[in-house]
This record gives C-alpha cells, sequence and structure tokens, in this order.
C-alpha cells in the first residue's frame, strides 16, 4: 500500500512540474498555484519516502518476527511432544513406583505377620519349617536349606524343600536328611572351610548373593551340579543368609535356591530388596529360634535340677530309693490312657503341650518336701529306732538283771544258801529275763498287730527295776540336756523301770515346728501334742507297724512342705497348677485324706491321677523297710478295697485296669515274682 501511494504522489509530481514547464505563460497565480502544488507534492513525496522506508523495515522486522514466531511455535510443539512424552514417562514411572511400594509395603507386611508366627511358635521342628517356608515365599524361591550350627562346629542340615522335586525332608515330616554334616573347619588343620558358601557365610558372617552358581569361581557347587546332574534340576541363583541373634554368633545358615519371576516363572537373580527382606528376616528368626533355645537350655536346668533334687530325696533313704522316679511313670502312663478315652467321663480329657510339661514337674516334685522329712524317722524299721535302734540299751539291761541275778544268787551261797535251789531260781530267772527280753525283741520288730495282752505284758515287763550307778546327766548334748532338766537328777545309784516312758522322752514341739500359721493354704490335718514321743513303753505298744501317731504325722508333714515350698516359687501361667497337682496325692474323694481333706470335685484330674500312681507304686515297692512287697494282683486287690471307700477315683482306677496301665508298669519295674495274673473284672465288680 505504500509502495502504490508513493507511485500515485510522484505521478502528481511529475504532471504538476511538466504543466509548469509547458505552460510558463500561464498568469503568475496560476503557476504560484502549481508551484505550490508541486511542493506540496515533494513534501508527500517525502514523507512517503520516510513511510515507505518504515513500511519496508517493519515488513522486514514483521517477517523475522512471523519467522521467530513460526520458529518459537515449531520449538513449542516439540517441546510439547516431549513434554506430553515425559508425562507418559512419569505416569509410567509413578506407577511402577507406586506397585513397587504397594508389593514393597506387602511384603513388609508379609514380613511382620511371619515375624509375629515364627515368634509365637514354641515347637522347634514346626519354627524350623516355618522359617525356611516363610524365606522361600518371601523370595519367591523353588527351595531352600536351613543348616543349624551344632556345638562341634558344623552345618547340620535340618530342614530341605523344593517345590519342582517334591522334595520335603527333616522337621515335622518325619523323613530324614541322609546328608553328613559340613565342618566349619578342616579337622586336621584346622583352617576355615570357605570353600563352601554356606559355611563361608556363617564364619565370614556375612549374605552371600549368587546369581548362577554354573558361572560362580568363588565356591565349590560341584555337589550341587551332580545334585543336578543326578534329578535333571537346575540350581542356578543362590542366596544365603547368616542367622545371628543378638550376641552376634551364628547359630545356623538360611539358604534359598531359584528365584523365580512371579510373572513368567522364569529363574532369576535374587532381588536386592528380597535380599534384604530375607537378611530381616533371618535376624527375626535368629532371635526366636535363640530364645526357643535357651528357653530350652532353661527347661533342661530346671528338669535336671528337679531330678536331682527327687534324686536327692530317693538318695536320703536306701529304703524309699526310687519312689521319686517311679511314681512319674505311673502317673504319665495312666494320664496318657485317661486321654485316649474317646467316651465316658474322661471323653473330653486332654492335655496340651503345656500342660504335659506342667504334670510332669508336678510328678517329679510330689514328695519334694520330703527334704525336711528326717530320714531316721521315714528309715525306722523297727519301734525302738530312732537314730540307732535303742533295742540294744534294753537288752543291756536286761544283761545287767541277769549278771544282778547271778551276783544275788553267789551272795547268797556265800551266806550258806542252799546250792542247788539257788542255781535253780537263778536259771528260772535267766530264763524268764530271757523270754521276756525275746518277747520284747520280736514287739519292735512291728510285724503283726500287737494284740491289748501284749501290751499289757509290755508294762508288766517294763516295771521290773534295775540299779543305775553312773551319772546319766553328763556327756550330753544341749537339747538333751535341757529335756533331761525337766526332773530333778535322782541321787546315786538309783532304781528305774526295765522300760519307762521318762519326760526326757518327749521332744516338745515349739512354733518353728508348725508351719502352719495363720493357715494360708488351708491345711486341715490333726497334730499331736508332740513333736516326738520317745518313750520306750509308747514305742514298744504300737499297735501296727513301727510308727508312733508323732512319726506318722512327721512323714505325713511332708505333703505339708510340698504345698509350701511349691507355692512360694514362681511359676510361669502354664505352670500355676504343679502346686495343686503335685500337693494331693495324699487326698481322697471323701474328704478323709491329708493335708486339706479335699473331696473329689475339688481336685483336678491329673491330682487324682497321682494319687493313684503314688499308693501303686507304694504297694508294689520292693525297697521298704516296714513291709513286705505285694504282688500285682495283691497291689490291685487293696486298691479295689480303697476304691469301694472311695479313697481313690474310681473312674480312674477302671481306666488304669482295662487300659492295662498295671501290666505296663509291673512289666518294666516289678520283679518277675510280683507278677500275677489280675482278675480285672473282679476287681472292678
Amino acid at each position: 500500500m505504500a509502495e502504490d501511494l508513493f507511485e500515485t504522489e510522484q505521478a502528481a509530481l511529475d504532471a504538476a512540474e511538466g504543466l509548469l514547464a509547458a505552460n510558463s505563460d500561464w498568469p503568475e497565480a496560476a503557476q504560484t498555484g502549481l508551484g505550490s502544488l508541486a511542493r506540496h507534492y515533494k513534501r508527500l513525496l517525502r514523507q512517503t519516502r520516510r513511510v515507505v522506508r518504515v513500511s519496508d523495515r517493519t515488513q522486514d522486522e514483521i517477517r523475522e518476527a512471523n519467522k521467530t514466531i513460526q520458529a518459537q511455535k515449531d520449538e513449542l510443539e516439540v517441546l510439547y511432544d516431549e513434554r506430553s512424552k515425559q508425562a507418559e514417562i512419569l505416569e509410567q514411572t509413578v506407577q511402577e513406583r507406586t506397585a513397587h511400594l504397594v508389593a514393597t509395603q506387602r511384603k513388609l507386611e508379609q514380613l511382620i505377620d511371619k515375624g509375629i508366627a515364627i515368634a509365637a511358635e514354641h515347637d522347634k521342628d514346626k519354627l524350623l519349617e516355618s522359617i525356611l517356608a516363610s524365606a522361600m515365599e518371601l523370595a519367591n524361591a523353588d527351595g531352600g536349606t536351613l543348616y543349624i550350627k551344632t556345638d562341634e562346629d558344623e552345618l547340620e542340615f535340618t530342614i530341605m524343600r523344593n517345590s519342582s522335586l517334591e522334595i520335603a525332608l527333616g522337621g515335622t515330616t518325619g523323613n530324614a536328611i541322609e546328608l553328613p554334616n559340613i565342618p566349619l573347619y578342616d579337622p586336621k588343620s584346622g583352617k576355615p572351610n570357605t570353600n563352601n558358601v554356606a559355611t563361608h557365610s556363617a564364619i565370614a558372617q556375612q549374605t552371600v548373593n549368587i546369581e548362577d552358581a554354573y558361572n560362580d569361581k568363588n565356591f565349590d557347587f560341584s555337589g550341587t551340579r551332580a545334585f543336578d546332574k543326578r534329578t535333571g534340576y537346575r540350581s542356578t541363583s543362590f542366596l544365603t543368609v547368616p542367622l545371628m541373634p543378638r550376641a552376634g554368633e551364628v547359630i545356623g545358615i538360611l539358604q534359598l535356591l531359584n528365584a523365580e519371576d512371579s510373572e513368567t516363572g522364569d529363574v532369576i537373580p535374587f532381588a536386592e530388596e528380597n535380599e534384604n527382606i530375607i537378611e530381616a528376616l533371618a535376624g527375626l528368626a535368629a532371635v526366636a529360634l535363640d530364645n526357643q533355645n535357651l528357653l530350652a537350655a532353661q527347661k533342661q536346668l530346671l528338669d535336671s535340677f528337679i531330678e536331682l533334687l527327687a534324686g536327692a530325696i530317693d538318695a536320703k533313704s536306701p529304703y524309699t530309693g526310687g519312689h521319686c522316679k517311679r511314681v512319674p511313670e505311673i502317673a504319665k502312663m495312666l494320664a496318657e490312657a485317661a486321654c485316649e478315652e474317646k467316651q465316658g467321663p474322661f471323653e473330653e480329657f486332654n492335655l496340651s503341650e503345656e500342660q504335659w510339661y506342667e504334670f510332669h514337674i508336678a510328678a517329679w516334685l510330689h514328695d519334694c518336701g520330703k527334704v525336711t522329712t528326717p530320714e531316721y524317722v521315714v528309715d525306722k524299721a523297727v519301734k525302738l529306732e530312732t537314730i540307732y535302734n535303742r533295742v540294744h540299751e534294753v537288752r543291756m539291761r536286761f544283761e545287767v538283771l541277769i549278771r544282778e541275778a547271778e551276783i544275788d544268787c553267789l551272795k547268797a551261797q556265800l551266806k550258806g544258801g542252799d546250792e542247788k535251789k539257788l542255781k535253780k531260781q537263778l536259771a528260772d530267772e535267766i530264763r524268764r529275763l530271757t523270754e521276756e527280753y525275746e518277747f520284747v525283741a520280736e514287739c519292735n520288730e512291728g510285724g503283726e498287730f500287737l494284740d491289748d495282752d501284749s501290751i499289757e505284758r509290755l508294762s508288766t515287763i517294763g516295771s521290773r527295776k534295775w540299779t543305775r550307778h553312773l551319772n546319766d546327766r553328763i556327756g550330753l548334748s544341749f537339747e538333751e540336756a535341757e529335756r533331761k532338766a525337766r526332773e530333778p537328777a535322782p541321787r546315786l545309784p538309783t532304781v528305774e523301770p526295765l522300760l519307762a516312758d521318762r519326760p526326757d522322752h518327749i521332744v516338745r514341739r515349739t512354733t518353728n515346728s508348725d508351719p502352719f500359721g495363720d493357715n494360708p493354704y488351708g491345711f486341715k490335718m490333726d497334730v499331736p501334742e508332740h513333736r516326738f514321743n520317745h518313750g520306750e513303753i509308747y514305742n514298744l505298744s504300737i499297735s501296727r507297724g513301727t510308727l508312733t501317731a508323732e512319726e506318722r504325722y512327721a512323714i505325713n508333714h511332708h505333703i505339708v512342705q510340698t504345698i509350701v515350698m511349691l507355692e512360694q516359687l514362681p511359676f510361669p501361667e502354664h505352670l500355676a497348677r504343679v502346686p495343686e497337682i503335685a500337693g494331693g496325692h495324699h487326698e481322697t474323694m471323701n474328704g478323709t485324706g491329708y493335708p486339706k481333706r479335699l473331696y473329689k470335685d475339688d481336685m483336678s484330674i491329673p491330682a487324682r491321677i497321682m494319687a493313684i500312681a503314688d499308693i501303686f507304686e507304694a504297694l508294689t515297692a520292693s525297697d521298704r523297710p516296714y513291709k513286705k512287697s505285694k504282688t500285682l494282683s495283691e497291689a490291685v486287690r487293696i486298691m479295689s478295697f480303697m476304691r469301694n471307700d472311695k479313697h481313690i477315683d474310681a473312674e480312674l482306677f477302671e481306666v488304669f485296669l482295662r487300659k492295662g496301665v498295671h501290666k505296663q508298669y509291673a512289666d518294666q519295674y516289678l520283679n518277675s515274682d510280683q507278677i500275677d495274673d489280675v482278675d480285672v473284672e473282679a476287681a472292678l465288680a
């Protein structure tokens, strides 16, 4: 447009100048007007030229600007395309990262869940299986092996699994692993065994991740190749992780085989994140396994201590040796028989693993209170026995009477008496003293029932007099001297009865010797007035057995001590019933037992089992000083009477016989001459 205007104005200027040149004769006014017009057009032309130049420059700038704009537009389009691509990449990356985070979170949740499950498992075989199975699942591994370090510095094959080959060895499978242990050190040189990847991991205490065993040059995989050749398998990727608890010492090795792609199933190397997850699991597993090892060691220590205590109790008396060991055997047999019942009163009776251990401890500790029972009471084989058999003192008194009779005879002869008559009187007296001593000695043995006539004869014999010349208040212990001081010393020589119940024979009960106190345990035993009564007539007059009421109480008191001792122990919750089970074996079903006079419903089934076990062992024991061991049929017959009198649980006694527990125990522990036929139906009638 500017160019057209410039050409128009130039043409007008040329026309005006042409008119002026052609019409010079025009009037001055016309020429002046044309000249003014020409000048006007010149000015316009100059302005137009400037406009044209500006327009040209502007057009150039516009063209350049358009080029720039187009270039920028093209650049923006490229940037937009790149941004779109980056956005797609970013979105894909976010999706992938999100999926990875979700997968990682899921694995962490699985790790936590499996860690909790591992920590809660108490069975060692199940724990080891759970460790390996959890690791294989988390790492998506096809196989794995769990080794446990032995005390001999060897790695023992404990659990082996392979999904493809369907191999399941060790643990609860019952299938033994027929592979030798791997030594951590060379048995000859003592050098570390670093050729094997498992032993290297244990010695170096570090994880080993191998992408392909066939390409690895650091470890000896000849055994692996031989296994593959034999099975047609291809062992490729390995992840070997040490199990190290808090202390840092390796207690085992977890080895995984052939990680698999979750989508394609192809064997791949173990990824770094999976390695971290397995290391975390190995740490949890190591702590759980170490805790279980510590608990097992504590349990073994407790069991050993309990058996040591039971052995010490049995060792106190050669006559009851083995009682604390045999009773748990009978109790276990009867408990197992009751658990096997599928109907009847014991249909729902069962013992968990913890309850079995509780029962085991209670059975072994059922007589722990006997540590306080004087062994001379437990071992009292004759009536006059305390620390020793005092019948020897009595015999010496008879000897003294015989000597005195001989002296009296000789003195009478010296005075001129009839020698023949005197000798006959002496012989009659010696014969009478001999017979009387033999009767006293027979009474001392405590065999058959001692009737009233025999007791009266003892009193008559005991009233015989003998003369003591020596002081019996010297050479005594403090306690003996204190008892002697209860009555004034007689002047010597003094005449005393042949058999006596003296004040110093009484051992009084003190506050310390009565544990009932405010009786927090609910004991209901009749306590004798005295702790002991060593009176000679009193002891020789025992109607049955060899024990006085005081001594019988002292022996029965062991169950009081058992309960007191066990109640003071801080048993954990799963062992809380140990005192009840151990402390009830002298109770009866009708409330006549001791020490609490419980009834059947007051006692647990395990406590009632203990009562039968204790009685049966006592009846059949062949090491008691005060009775002859019973045959199997005699023991069962006596127990059937006790069943009728509601002293033992009738239903458990039936299980005891029908399940053959009596025969099972007899075959293992009774002498052959004790084992005879038992009429079970008659015993249960």
